[in-house]
């Protein structure tokens, strides 16, 4: 071999060598950090439905063995129900289902999974190196405007509280609402009950979860709770320009409040092209191809299905990137520091996630990302849950 082989060769082998000790850096880095997801709907995607996520559920993003991999040590798992009731009785007892499922879970799988209440019980679950599972109950309407079954769901573990699902209720405001049905709305942001809502969690040690609200019943929120505040699955306005994600004076006001914004991994809401392009295949685009399709072939069912792989094929090549999820965790960080930004996939609630970010096994990459991005390692784990982490010791 020559002196140029030899010398290519060197620096292959310096390059390798340094790859190397990056990912054996993020690795360790990653493995001693607490992690902290803010959202997740499983228990809505799956538990309830019977499915036993200790093992391998491959069609769904969640799974233990996949959250083992992805040295996840705290999840919220999210009780939600959309305004129409599975359950005769109610959204109420729809929550009270699902809970109940949860529960049911961890109660077969003792040496795996604990549910905690406390701030004191998560610190437990860690050292034992469990799945620490925590309640998140995603949408006020679930309480049906009542004061004593918000404390039901407090003693039966609800750790936090999604003040508005998409649909507004009687006393709070939505995100969805406020940005595309304001001039419908019988009030904007909280009523006085909202506000009481607030100081009742505050009292009950129940974090107050700002993700899907309306401005308005963000800042009236804001305002109300005299603890931190959690946006448990939200992104950046700026970045992606959509109704749930949060705009600079937002982020200023949690930051202000010592709360912390979860960033969610919904494509939508990370990238403006992912968003533009689902716009662009809208309900009337999707009727103008299959009935083409259908004058050419004369079969609907045919038409119907080069449509759905037509739109599978567009949004795959729309998809984000892992790179573009944490620009977004660096804006926050640019504009009011490190202490208020947090994980919040909304994994198995979502359709579309980035590029290297597929399911719960792959938190270590945004570890990796940070890195290369010249995070030090005191910030990276306040990233991945040491500022949830604050947030919940100043509450619970």
């Amino acid at each position: 071999m020559n002196r140029s082989g030899l010398k290519t060769t060197g620096l292959i082998c310096l390059l390798l060598c340094s790859l190397y000790a990056s990912a054996q850096k993020a690795a360790r880095i990653h493995n001693k950090a607490i992690l902290i997801d803010g959202h997740n709907d499983v228990t809505s995607a799956s538990v309830v439905r019977g499915r036993d996520i200790t093992e391998p559920q491959p069609d769904r993003h969640t799974d233990l063995p996949r959250w083992k991999k992805g040295g996840l040590d705290v999840q919220f798992f999210s009780i939600f129900t959309g305004p129409v009731a599975q359950n005769p009785k109610g959204v109420y007892a729809d929550a009270m289902d699902q809970i109940d499922s949860l529960e049911a879970l961890v109660h077969r799988h003792p040496q795996q999974l604990m549910l905690a209440k406390s701030y004191q019980e998560i610190q437990r679950g860690i050292k034992q190196k469990k799945l620490v599972a925590l309640i998140g109950v995603e949408g006020g309407h679930m309480i049906e405007n009542n004061l004593n079954k918000l404390d039901s769901l407090q003693k039966r573990g609800m750790r936090y509280l999604t003040l508005t699902w998409n649909n507004s209720n009687a006393w709070a405001t939505s995100a969805l609402d406020e940005t595309l049905h304001a001039d419908t709305l019988q009030h904007k942001g909280l009523t006085a009950f909202g506000k009481s809502v607030v100081q009742r969690l505050n009292q009950l040690g129940v974090l107050v979860d700002l993700s899907h609200t309306g401005e308005q019943t963000f800042y009236d929120a804001i305002a109300a709770s005299t603890k931190p505040v959690i946006l448990s699955h939200s992104s950046v306005y700026n970045l992606c320009p959509v109704f749930r994600n949060v705009k600079d004076d937002q982020i200023r006001a949690v930051a202000k409040n010592g709360g912390v914004i979860c960033i969610n991994f919904y494509s939508g809401f990370i990238s403006r092209k992912f968003d533009q392009k689902l716009a662009s295949l809208s309900e009337p685009v999707k009727k103008q191809f299959i009935d083409s399709v259908s004058r050419q072939t004369g079969d609907s069912q045919q038409a119907l299905a080069q449509w759905d792989r037509y739109f599978k094929k567009e949004m795959e090549a729309a998809r984000p990137t892992l790179s573009d999820l944490a620009d977004h965790i660096d804006y926050i960080v640019k504009l009011v520091g490190d202490d208020y930004v947090g994980i919040g996939s909304d994994y198995d609630g979502i359709g579309s996630v980035p590029i290297g970010l597929e399911d719960v096994s792959t938190y270590p990459r945004i570890t990796a990302e940070l890195l290369k991005r010249g995070y030090s390692k005191k910030s990276i784990r306040k990233i991945l849950g040491g500022n949830v982490l604050r947030v919940i010791r100043a509450s619970f």
